[in-house]
Formats: structure tokens, C-alpha cells, sequence
């Protein structure tokens, strides 16, 4: 009886001890502006080959259409897409897919106003996770304004790093009349040094009657921190 009585008042003391030295939301949020903000003044350029897929079922017909897009990145914020291949509907393709990497040429080049910041966002501490192996928090996020560059919903932030690894989230501003309800699931690998996009996938219910699918696979990141292409080829 005074061993399991030990062993509880231990088991107590130690999960108040882990309680007491774990930080606030308000450290993580510094920490973690702080280590993006590192990143980005490190991350001068890289090139990555994605692949874009929407699956529509519902009213009228079913319809999928794909693209595949050479990204180059330039630091601070220069995007330029090159639409390698495209399948599928030809109206899904010049109407959804190109608009949509145009929205991100977009937003390029309004990083502050959408940025994961308090300048943006409310934040507070929903738990602890355990992706990959790696320990993260688990963070609220509800947006100051309804934009269609913010979310709301939860994003895991690993506790070594301080970067977001995963974001499951709805948009803060319905994106069109069309669409009822919209889910957003967004994933971060580590790549060198840097944590960047791994995949997306969103699903839209579509007001009449159809679901919208949109999967991103972000690819290999290649010519990471080397010079653009362009310029190597001058």
C-alpha cells in the first residue's frame, strides 16, 4: 500500500513538474515567429515540381482535370509557375487550377497580411501530439478578419523546431458563393534545415449537391539555397 502510494504522489509530482515547465502558447507563438522568421531570412531559393488534382462528383457529371507545375522560389517572396502538363477537363484546368496558382503568385506578395502571426491570428493551447516521431503542440488558431488567405482550426507545431507540421482548418471567408463548407488538411516536411509543404488536401461541398476535391503533392524540393536557374544558365 505505501509502495502504490509512492509510486501515485511520484507520478503526481512528475506530471505537475512536466505541467509547470511546459510553455504557454504565448512562448510558443514567440518562439515560433521568431524560428519563421530565421527560416525565411535563410531560405533564399529552391525549385520543387508539384502536381494539382481535383476530383468533382455530383451535379451534372463527374470530373477530374490535373496539372503539373514547375515552381522557383526567390527569396523574399518571388513565385514563378510553369505549367509543365494538364489532363482532364480543359474548363476545370483554365478555370480552377490556373486561378488557383495564380491566387498563390497572389499571395506571394501579401505574406504579412497572412501570415501564422498574433497579427492575424488568436491563438491558445489545445494539447500535445506526437507526429512522426517528433513531439508537437497543438494550437488553436481563430482569425482577426474574415480573409480568404486565413483559417480557422488547429495546427501542430513541433516542440524541437518550432515549425507547423500539420494544419487542419476551414477557411475563415467562404472562398464562393458556391461552395457550403470547405476543409483544408496541410502538411509540412522538413527538408534540410527548412520545414516546407509536403501535401494538401481540401474538400468543398459544392450548394448544389457535389463534393470538390483538391489534392496537392508538392514534390522534391531541388536546388535548395543554389542559385536560380537563371541565373545558372546565363
Amino acid at each position: 500500500m505505501k509502495t502504490l502510494l509512492l509510486a501515485s504522489a511520484l507520478l503526481a509530482a512528475t506530471s505537475l513538474a512536466a505541467a509547470q515547465s511546459a510553455p504557454t502558447a504565448a512562448q510558443i507563438v514567440d518562439r515560433m515567429e521568431q524560428k519563421n522568421q530565421l527560416r525565411a531570412n535563410d531560405l533564399r531559393h529552391y525549385t520543387s515540381l508539384r502536381h494539382y488534382l481535383v476530383a468533382y462528383t455530383g451535379f451534372p457529371k463527374d470530373v477530374t482535370a490535373a496539372i503539373d507545375v514547375q515552381l522557383d522560389y526567390d527569396a523574399p517572396a518571388t513565385k514563378k509557375f510553369r505549367i509543365l502538363a494538364e489532363s482532364g477537363s480543359k474548363y476545370v484546368c483554365e478555370h480552377v487550377l490556373r486561378k488557383l496558382v495564380e491566387g498563390e503568385t497572389e499571395a506571394g506578395r501579401e505574406q504579412r497580411s497572412y501570415a501564422l502571426t498574433r497579427e492575424n491570428y488568436n491563438f491558445s493551447l489545445a494539447g500535445y501530439d506526437n507526429l512522426n516521431g517528433r513531439p508537437a503542440y497543438i494550437l488553436n488558431v481563430e482569425p482577426l478578419t474574415a480573409s480568404k488567405y486565413l483559417y480557422r482550426g488547429k495546427i501542430w507545431v513541433d516542440a524541437t523546431d518550432y515549425a507547423v507540421m500539420r494544419i487542419d482548418a476551414e477557411p475563415a471567408k467562404n472562398p464562393s458563393f458556391w461552395i457550403s463548407q470547405a476543409q483544408i488538411h496541410h502538411t509540412y516536411s522538413k527538408v534540410g534545415e527548412f520545414w516546407l509543404p509536403a501535401s494538401n488536401h481540401s474538400e468543398s461541398k459544392v450548394r448544389i449537391g457535389g463534393t470538390a476535391v483538391l489534392t496537392i503533392d508538392y514534390g522534391l524540393y531541388t536546388h535548395l539555397n543554389e542559385a536560380s536557374l537563371q541565373t545558372a544558365s546565363r
